[in-house]
């Protein structure tokens, strides 16, 4: 008598998310970083969106210049020409490697997003340009900035106001960064009813919680592992967003080559 061994079971991993491109080998939001990421092969992408002093967006995380460029300045109140010449280079974490990385308009993300139509951007508005610029002003300018490849593009922002307004104002995508994850962001989410809910790893392991069921797509960030990767797809996460792009692929490329 033969018995019968019981079927393998199949392996399921997330695709992965460039935060702020390949920001662990280049200073991030950077085309530097940008670029790399679209190099590996990465599908998807996020950057950070703020507006400078003349209304144009531009890629950066933090208002202040501190962490990136090494210098104790708010890029919101200087203007494009003006920031157009800080290297925001990360010397805190890169000391002398990079000396000539600039701030990129979202203008110049644009262009080379358009060189790779299969990528999907997601363009997250920060909450200091909308505190700054008032939410109609920052939404409509990111909006208008993207048309040339609305088609690729997801808007994306913490602030739910802005993210109302996306829907308003324009047909793009959009998506919800959580900053908690309780019942009450759970009836905002089920109204809101965006393309995409993005959680941070810590935020969702912390309350041990399942994925609220909805229409939408789940992206959870700061992903560090396969490990942690493979247990949030099989909770049903279809995207894991990280900065260790290179090592993260390396790992998924490892674990089917074994399965």
């Amino acid at each position: 008598m033969t018995t019968q061994s019981k079927p393998q079971a199949r392996l399921v991993l997330p695709e992965l998310l460039a935060l702020r491109g390949n920001a662990a080998e280049f200073p991030e939001n950077s085309l530097p970083a940008l670029r790399s990421a679209l190099d590996l092969g990465v599908c998807h992408v996020l950057f950070d969106v703020q507006l400078s002093m003349d209304r144009q967006p531009i890629l950066l995380r933090d208002a202040n210049l501190r962490r990136t460029a090494g210098i104790d300045r708010d890029a919101l109140q200087m203007t494009s020409q003006e920031l157009a010449g800080v290297v925001a280079n990360e010397t805190q974490r890169f000391q002398d490697r990079f000396t000539d990385v600039g701030i990129p308009t979202l203008a110049q993300a644009v262009g080379i997003l358009g060189t790779h139509p299969a990528v999907t951007a997601f363009v997250q508005i920060e909450r200091a340009s909308l505190r700054a610029f008032g939410h109609e002003v920052v939404v409509h300018k990111v909006c208008e900035t993207l048309k040339p490849v609305a088609r690729q593009c997801v808007i994306t922002s913490y602030d739910l106001h802005a993210v109302h307004l996306v829907r308003q104002m324009s047909s793009q995508r959009m998506g919800w960064v959580l900053s908690e994850y309780t019942a009450l962001s759970a009836l905002k989410c089920e109204a809101l009813a965006p393309d995409y809910v993005i959680c941070d790893h810590q935020l969702l392991t912390e309350h041990g919680a399942r994925l609220w069921r909805g229409g939408w797509h789940w992206i959870v960030y700061d992903v560090t592992s396969h490990q942690q990767a493979l247990e949030l797809a099989a909770r049903g996460v279809g995207l894991v967003g990280t900065t260790e792009v290179r090592r993260l692929q390396r790992e998924f490329r490892g674990l089917r080559e074994s399965a």
